[in-house]
């Protein structure tokens, strides 16, 4: 039986500057020429999907962080919530228990352990997400206010609030953050499937190394785009093909290209040769999806 939960497509990148968001909005703003797309920009400390598009706000809320607050007249300094804390969040001084919000990952761990509920956890808001339609695009994203750090939260809820309105769109493509950290974590395991884009300079090569490694931790299926391909050097490309990791697409190096995509504009109405990549990229994941069995 074919599965018909929607196909969640993940962008990503080992580094910064590589493309993602330049993907992520073509790919969606083209499958919405035809049927209802979602589009969720993760990349919760600087998302800039929505520059790209001009629609209309339909939805916004807050977002929150959960973090515990010492109970000093229930505590009795047993230490646990100091053991248990493996972000160093919270530590014990003398008859003082000090916890430090900016490091705390809201696991939960030092207030359900503790045996004298001293360590109740409480909301703070953190950020707003946002939801935005044109057309059949529906784009969502969450952004931190400034000077917020725990990205995970955010990125988790944004999730959970696209699969629960949109789990009747079939596809749902999320622009992850950069790099290989927590956040990148949380925006790709529950992937059917992962994009990584690259540009073939010994820096891009570097991080997708590590990307591609990360990808192979969490075992998700995933697939290469190089990006500004004409730029650099092959070691991308060979390396891919030392690796047996498919080559999905490649977007031509091009100055126009980045003149429209500074103005935020789409490139691929103008441009027939990324038209073709993202068809490439499309007909490969409806491969994937084709292939999801439950």
């Amino acid at each position: 039986m074919i599965n018909q939960q929607p196909f969640k497509l993940t962008i990503a990148s080992g580094k910064g500057g590589t493309g993602k968001t330049t993907l992520s909005t073509n790919l969606a703003a083209y499958l919405a020429e035809h049927e209802e797309v979602v589009l969720a920009d993760l990349d919760v400390e600087e998302p800039n999907s929505g520059l790209f598009f001009n629609g209309t706000l339909v939805h916004e809320e807050d977002n929150h962080n959960m973090t515990p607050n010492w109970d000093e007249s229930r505590c009795t300094l047993c230490g646990l919530c100091q053991d248990v804390c493996n972000f160093n969040a919270i530590i014990q001084l003398g008859t003082s228990i000090l916890v430090y919000p900016k490091l705390c990952h809201s696991c939960y761990a030092c207030s359900e352990l503790c045996p004298e509920n001293a360590l109740p956890m409480e909301s703070t808001k953190i950020g707003t997400l946002r939801d935005f339609q044109m057309g059949k695009l529906h784009y969502v994203e969450s952004r931190l206010n400034i000077g917020e750090e725990q990205a995970v939260s955010s990125i988790s809820k944004t999730k959970r609030y696209v699969a629960n309105k949109y789990d009747n769109i079939s596809i749902h493509i999320f622009d992850s953050p950069p790099g290989t950290s927590c956040p990148v974590m949380e925006a790709t395991k529950d992937a059917d499937y992962v994009i990584l884009i690259t540009e073939p300079t010994p820096f891009g090569f570097h991080d997708l190394k590590l990307a591609v490694e990360t990808m192979q931790t969490l075992k998700k299926p995933f697939g290469v785009v190089i990006n500004r391909d004409g730029i650099g050097d092959d070691e991308v490309a060979n390396y891919c093909k030392a690796k047996e990791i498919e080559i999905l697409a490649k977007i031509p190096n091009s100055r126009k290209i980045a003149e429209l995509y500074s103005k935020g504009e789409l490139i691929y109405p103008k441009f027939p040769e990324v038209r073709e990549a993202l068809d490439n990229i499309l007909e490969h994941c409806q491969s994937i999806k084709e292939g999801r069995t439950v």
